[in-house]
């Protein structure tokens, strides 16, 4: 009887073992996963501030180089920056199923940006029509019915977006004093962004475009005017020899292009579901995220620069 009675204890504490472990693999199963460690937090503006700063001031290392060794250099600088970004524009219209022929892009933008070093802006006009119907042609021969007809918009407007706007910053190149030009051009450009940058984050309160670009502040539109304003006067006041106050309007000119740009890309990126262009330029995102102020800012500056230092012709 003694051992009938152990092997039943024995049986009700394995079953009792069983039904605990039962339980606790029950339990794992659904409680949540522990919580992992947060990311350090990359800034109030969502920026890796160190790795932009590095990287920014190598690049402007690179095109002050460019501009004051061999203007050539700007020049191939350009096409090649310009390729970069039409390649990651090629790959987030993909996003949509949409297929940008990057072929005759490329070949064009070597057109378009050599067209206005060489011969000024009637030929980089000529240059952007044969590129846009280069692009129409390429695609459509391809096949593809109503697509093929979509991606060679797509492509036309790529043509458009980017070397044709980027070609004006070979325009100013050529210029009288054409290395200080472009780099004013550059400085009221970047003066944007960081006057934007310092007064959204201390003071910035209220969104500017809050369904576009979240972090864009009325006051830091605020802080981009007065700085860009000081750089474009002091750029013009003291290096082109123009009038203090034509550089001020170049700044508040460029702010509204360079914002218009940037929103204007913010917004292309929320309809493809992006958050940036690429990861090429760490701190920056893609080239395109570098390049989206600068390239709708180009013209505006061109006009202005060169009607400021009497060389605007029609």
């Amino acid at each position: 009887m003694a051992h009938e009675r152990d092997a039943q204890e024995s049986f009700v504490a394995a079953l009792r073992r069983l039904g605990e472990a039962r339980r606790r693999a029950r339990t794992a199963l659904v409680e949540p996963p522990p919580p992992r460690p947060k990311a350090p937090p990359a800034g109030r503006a969502g920026r890796d501030l160190p790795a932009a700063i590095g990287v920014g001031v190598a690049l402007l290392v690179v095109v002050a180089l460019s501009l004051f060794t061999r203007p050539e250099a700007f020049v191939v600088l350009v096409v090649v920056a310009a390729s970069g970004a039409l390649w990651e524009l090629a790959r987030a219209f993909l996003q949509r199923g949409i297929k940008i022929p990057l072929l005759p892009l490329w070949v064009g933008t070597i057109g378009i940006v050599v067209s206005a070093w060489a011969a000024g802006p009637e030929a980089m006009l000529m240059a952007f029509v044969l590129t846009a119907g280069g692009v129409f042609i390429w695609r459509v021969l391809d096949g593809g019915g109503r697509a093929a007809v979509r991606d060679a918009s797509a492509g036309m407007f790529a043509a458009a977006y980017v070397p044709l706007l980027a070609g004006f910053a070979v325009l100013m190149l050529a210029l009288d004093d054409g290395p200080w030009i472009v780099v004013a051009f550059i400085l009221v450009t970047i003066g944007n962004d960081i006057g934007g940058y310092v007064a959204g984050v201390l003071f910035g309160r209220t969104p500017m475009a809050p369904s576009i670009s979240p972090k864009k502040s009325w006051e830091g539109l605020a802080g981009s005017v007065l700085m860009s304003a000081a750089l474009g006067a002091a750029m013009m006041a003291l290096v082109l020899g123009g009038t203090w106050w034509s550089g001020a309007l170049l700044g508040v000119a460029a702010v509204a292009a360079a914002t218009t740009g940037d929103l204007a890309e913010s917004l292309l990126k929320r309809d493809l579901g992006l958050k940036d262009m690429g990861s090429l330029l760490p701190g920056h995102g893609g080239i395109m995220d570098r390049l989206d102020s600068l390239l709708v800012c180009a013209p505006v500056c061109y006009v202005i620069l060169s009607a400021a230092t009497g060389q605007l012709t029609f």
